[in-house]
C-alpha cells in the first residue's frame, strides 16, 4: 500500500457515499456501519494494485466492500445466534405491498429494512440487492441453501407486513385530512 495520505483521504472522501450506502444496507446503527466501511476501505487500500482495468472501479470497491463485511459478520459468530423467527402471519396481498413499495424512497426503505432481524436483513441484502445465489451466501455465510432460502422470505413476510400497515396507515390519514378539508 502506498502511503500517500492525501491522495487516499481523496478517494476515501470520493467513495465515502458509495461505501456507506452499502455498510448501512448490512448494519441498523450507523457507528457499526462506519466501522464495517472503514475496514472495508483499508481492503481497498491494500489491494489497489491487484484491480483488474477491464473491471470498473465502482464495482471493484463494492465487491471489497460487500466482501469485506460478510467477513466481518462470518468472523462474529455471535450474530448468528441472533437468527430470530417471526410469527408473521402471511395473510398480506403481495400486490398490495408492492404497490406502495414502488411508490417509496431509498430512505423509506432502509428505515423499513431496519425492522427485519440481522441475519434475514443480511441474507435479503445479498440476495434481493446484491444479486448473489443462495448457493454462494451459504458458503460464504457458512449456513445452508435452505437457511439462506428462509432467511430471505422471512425478510419479504417482515416487509410486506411493514408496508401493508404503513400504507394504511397513510390511507387512514389521507381519508381524515379529506373529511376535515370538507
Amino acid at each position: 500500500m502506498r502511503q500517500e495520505r492525501p491522495a487516499q483521504f481523496e478517494l476515501y472522501t470520493v467513495l465515502y457515499p458509495l461505501m456507506m450506502s452499502i455498510c448501512t444496507r448490512y448494519e441498523r446503527n450507523r457507528q457499526d456501519a462506519t466501522a464495517r466501511m472503514n475496514n472495508g476501505f483499508l481492503k481497498v487500500l491494500q489491494n489497489l494494485g491487484t484491480r483488474r482495468p477491464e473491471v470498473p472501479f465502482n464495482a471493484w470497491v463494492s465487491r471489497i466492500i460487500i466482501n469485506s463485511v460478510i467477513d466481518d459478520f462470518r468472523r462474529d459468530r455471535t450474530r448468528l445466534s441472533l437468527m430470530i423467527s417471526s410469527d408473521v402471519p402471511d395473510q398480506y396481498a403481495g400486490s398490495e405491498a408492492n404497490e406502495y413499495l414502488a411508490e417509496m424512497e431509498s430512505e423509506d426503505f432502509a428505515e423499513l429494512l431496519n425492522k427485519v432481524p440481522d441475519m434475514s436483513r443480511q441474507v435479503f441484502n445479498l440476495f434481493a440487492i446484491d444479486g448473489h445465489a443462495h448457493a454462494e451466501i451459504a458458503e460464504r455465510l457458512g449456513i445452508s441453501e435452505g437457511t439462506s432460502k428462509w432467511h430471505v422470505n422471512n425478510a419479504r413476510m417482515i416487509l410486506r407486513k411493514a408496508l401493508v400497515q404503513q400504507r394504511r396507515a397513510l390511507e387512514a390519514r389521507t381519508t381524515v385530512q379529506q373529511q376535515h378539508s370538507q
